[in-house]
């Protein structure tokens, strides 16, 4: 089977708002991530995904659309846009939009005109329904807190958002509604834009009579009941008969709840619908064992439970989907932080030590902003330090409401888990405000900026950055790297992750190191012919030591 440009490719997320402002307002904008084009380019990627950049009243950092073909004024104008699609693709990089079209904002003008009446042009563009004995429809709790549904006066109904109250879910049971959206899509591929990230794609289509969910209390989560509904396929196949199909693009699908076999189902090599998905697996491993607190916890994942994770997706997907590589985003604690080591004496090892242990997998792998660099979580300790509303919310809901969990407890959970440990603005360098703008930035730095930035790893040849860059390197050289079966070693070891991939002849070993502690570990990597990476100078054979990876060939 011929491979796809996707395929050979390792994608970079920017988070807008934070990754380099231009007109001294303190928020990043689309001319700040033009200017540093010649440094995504050093690196090495392929594609950049932006997070969402239309019009917003930003409720949920954007992911609230209020017109899909308008740019928020705070990133720039849609001249802005063009000339920063232009000059990507002159530095031969390829440019994913996020395409969020399971809810827009209540600021749209959709929405605005559907809570009028229940006989307009828009009544049916989302889901409404009568009240149930005076209250809401069902039990259904919203990913942010509360209830999913809303009571508007006009119409008499409530609607249903399964995010915030801003978020109205759209109905897409409803062709007018999917041919809105099939436009809005054309319009930015016919500028050249070459895909979509979609955000939660698979919650889109709603169960048949929309039954409570199995809860001991009221507002259940619904993210199990909904994911994957019924016409999903049909919606799916659909948008690509419509649309992609038509356009050599590449597109990723954000599907919580999802399992291998979904993603064979909605994203396979021989199918006609997404070519990828994000799933959830190995970054939802350490959720609280109290199910009240739900992701809430500061108990470090554990290793075979994550190895178990990306081994399972890497076996299942192999020569019938592709995996999506990522260890962090916009909405998960920064990778070494969370899976690793951010302690000063083990921070750079550790984060080369993660690069390698995804970067030699199969699929395409994404590469978060700052992640690059070793980033860390902020560690705050503070509720007033932070911006994330999904943060705020369960603070007030589990510690001030419902009493589940103490204040200093939740603060700390906060501090390994909260999406806003990812939204810290990127740094650039140890002046003030760490380059990122001549203002005080939209959102307190990560204090460590003065030691983490790109200006002092561009002068270290022995940096994170350079690490990847070589990583990204590598696997643009190697089909082996790149299309290779994957082997897990030493399944129920508890401290080293190891596996082998294949191709052609030649086998890839990969052994890392996820302690601080030396260990021993013969995988015969004595009868390798090369040693092609590690994070180490000296190769000391079958001692590991802290956070050490290698990669040998043979």
């Amino acid at each position: 089977m011929a491979h796809k440009w996707w395929q050979d490719s390792v994608v970079y997320q920017i988070y807008p708002m934070s990754f380099q402002d231009s007109n001294n307002d303190g928020i990043g904008d689309l001319p700040g991530i033009q200017s540093r084009l010649p440094y995504l380019k050093k690196l090495g990627v392929d594609v950049i995904w932006l997070n969402p950049i239309y019009q917003s009243p930003n409720k949920d950092n954007g992911y609230d659309i209020a017109d899909y073909e308008a740019i928020n004024p705070i990133y720039g104008t849609m001249d802005d846009f063009d000339n920063l699609l232009e000059a990507t693709h002159k530095n031969g990089i390829k440019l994913l939009m996020d395409l969020v079209v399971n809810h827009t904002s209540d600021q749209h003008k959709w929405f605005k005109e559907s809570k009028k009446s229940r006989d307009n042009q828009y009544a049916d563009y989302y889901i409404w329904r009568d009240p149930v004995d005076g209250h809401e429809p069902n039990n259904w709790g919203a990913a942010f807190g509360g209830s999913a549904w809303t009571y508007v006066k006009e119409r008499g109904q409530y609607y249903l958002h399964l995010f915030a109250p801003g978020q109205p879910d759209l109905n897409w049971e409803n062709p007018e509604v999917r041919q809105s959206i099939w436009k809005l899509m054309r319009f930015w591929l016919d500028k050249g834009v070459d895909g979509f990230r979609m955000d939660v794609i698979n919650l889109i289509s709603k169960p048949d009579g929309l039954p409570d969910a199995p809860a001991p209390a009221n507002y259940a989560t619904v993210e199990n009941v909904v994911a994957d509904g019924p016409k999903l396929n049909d919606y799916l196949h659909e948008m690509n008969d419509q649309v992609l199909s038509h356009y050599d693009v590449m597109t990723v699908g954000e599907m919580p709840s999802s399992k291998p076999e979904d993603a064979i189902e909605y994203t396979g090599l021989k199918s006609n619908e997404l070519n990828m998905v994000f799933q959830f697996e190995h970054v939802s491993l350490s959720a609280n064992p109290d199910k009240r607190l739900g992701k809430w916890n500061d108990a470090p994942v554990k290793l075979t439970d994550l190895k178990r994770a990306l081994s399972r997706w890497q076996v299942e997907l192999d020569g019938k989907g592709w995996n999506s590589l990522y260890w962090n985003n916009h909405d998960q604690p920064r990778a070494v932080s969370k899976f690793a080591n951010d302690d000063p004496k083990y921070r750079v090892r550790a984060a080369k030590m993660l690069g390698n242990t995804l970067h030699m997998m199969q699929g395409t792998p994404y590469v978060y902003e700052g992640e690059e660099l070793g980033m860390t979580n902020v560690h705050y300790t503070s509720l007033d330090q932070y911006e994330d509303l999904e943060s705020i919310n369960s603070y007030h809901e589990l510690v001030d409401q419902n009493h589940d969990v103490d204040g200093q407890t939740m603060l700390k959970y906060l501090a390994n888990v909260s999406r806003d440990n990812a939204r810290t603005p990127m740094q650039w360098d140890d002046q003030e405000n760490a380059g990122f703008s001549q203002a005080k930035p939209w959102f307190a730095l990560n204090p460590n900026y003065k030691t983490i930035n790109v200006a002092s790893e561009l002068e270290d040849p022995q940096s994170v950055f350079y690490y990847y860059q070589k990583l990204i390197a590598l696997r643009h050289d190697s089909e082996l790297i790149r299309y290779g079966t994957y082997e897990e070693v030493d399944s129920e070891n508890s401290e080293v992750f190891a596996y082998r991939r294949h191709y052609a002849g030649k086998t890839l070993l990969v052994m890392s190191n996820f302690t601080d502690q030396t260990v021993i570990r013969d995988y015969d990597q004595a009868s390798a012919d090369e040693l092609l990476i590690s994070n180490y100078d000296d190769d000391q054979g079958v001692k590991l030591r802290p956070y050490e990876s290698k990669v040998y060939i043979k």
